[in-house]
């Protein structure tokens, strides 16, 4: 993996303000943006991490928020992340894993807005040292 930013994505507001977002006014979920090099990691593994990292079965909830901009969704960017993470969802869906099926939407990207720069490593700047088994 290179890099990461938190953000905005999915909606129809620009420039959208993380209160606007959660005030359900944008149409936006709260995002992560991964720029990473396939030469390094498979998109595979990345949506791997992905789905091991929240619920994908509960709508519009991720732990203790709630809302649509908490929605469950992988933005792709090209025919291969689609096929890619609908491939996943079924993996999962077939495993028994959950006991309710994965309810991730797979929609095309559209422009992402990066966060406020308050909430960029919001993690880090609270003294917590994120792990991820990349």
């Amino acid at each position: 993996m290179i890099d990461t930013r938190v953000g905005y994505c999915g909606g129809d507001t620009e420039n959208p303000t993380y209160e606007q977002v959660c005030a359900a006014k944008t149409g936006h979920a709260e995002a992560v943006e991964v720029i990473f090099d396939t030469k390094e990691i498979a998109y595979a593994r990345l949506l791997e991490v992905f789905f091991s990292n929240h619920d994908p079965t509960t709508p519009d909830r991720q732990g203790p928020n709630v809302g649509s901009q908490y929605r469950s969704v992988v933005l792709v960017h090209d025919a291969q992340q689609e096929q890619a993470a609908r491939a996943a969802i079924e993996a999962l869906d077939n495993s028994g894993k959950f006991s309710n099926p994965v309810i991730t939407a797979v929609i095309p990207a559209t422009e992402f807005w990066p966060a406020e720069d308050y909430h960029q490593r919001h993690l880090e700047k609270q003294g917590v040292v994120p792990t991820c088994n990349l």
